[in-house]
């Protein structure tokens, strides 16, 4: 093969080279500009969560700032979109007091939410002998004597959007259920005896939902 044979050999090459490149940008863009015409035409909707009742099994403070509970809580969540489905993925819950997390993290399992969809979740939020900081453990403590406190039910996870048969990448979810929880071994504020030292408390709060 001739030099000149050889060049125009490599100018073809890199000509082909070049069109399959930019075949793949043209093909990503219009892909993207889809995705985004989608989305603006259809405006999607976050989902809708709330805190719809709490069940006191234990929630006790011992020592100056050690902390130990266990409730089960039942969380509504509602897709609002008619046309948008939502992916739920890697969702953990815990309680925050004055901005402090006092229990542990407790999955709840990834699941598909259609159009117009419910999902009623029942986890548990628990705790064990959970040092807390030195100024929350009193002011817990008199709210416990007092017969009730204010708690901040969270969930953390990662949400994908669904139209049709494309699926955007993932999206950070964060929830916040800001409630006024009653406790003890006996019912009051409206609570129900459902157990052994267990008290059943519906509470029907509206939740914050940043995605």
């Amino acid at each position: 093969m001739s030099v000149k044979e050889c060049t125009h050999h490599k100018d073809k090459k890199r000509k082909l080279v070049r069109r399959l490149f930019a075949g793949i940008l043209i093909f990503l863009f219009v892909v993207l500009l889809t995705i985004l015409l989608v989305w603006a035409i259809l405006q999607p909707k976050k989902p809708r969560f709330i805190l719809q009742d709490a069940t006191i099994f234990n929630f006790n403070v011992s020592a100056p700032n050690i902390f130990s509970t266990s409730i089960q809580v039942t969380i509504y969540a509602r897709n609002p979109n008619d046309k948008i489905g939502v992916y739920y993925d890697k969702m953990k819950t815990y309680a925050n007091y004055h901005n402090q997390q006092i229990t542990y993290y407790t999955q709840i399992p990834s699941v598909y939410q259609g159009h117009k969809d419910v999902n009623i979740w029942s986890p548990f939020v628990f705790s064990n002998n959970v040092p807390i900081s030195p100024y929350n453990g009193p002011d817990l403590k008199e709210d416990q004597q007092n017969g009730g406190v204010w708690l901040d039910f969270k969930i953390d996870g990662r949400v994908k959007w669904r139209v049709g048969t494309i699926t955007t990448g993932h999206y950070h979810l964060h929830v916040t259920c800001n409630a006024y929880v009653p406790f003890g071994n006996h019912p009051g504020d409206g609570g129900v005896v459902v157990g052994n030292n267990a008290v059943k408390y519906q509470l029907a709060r509206s939740c914050d939902v940043s995605v």
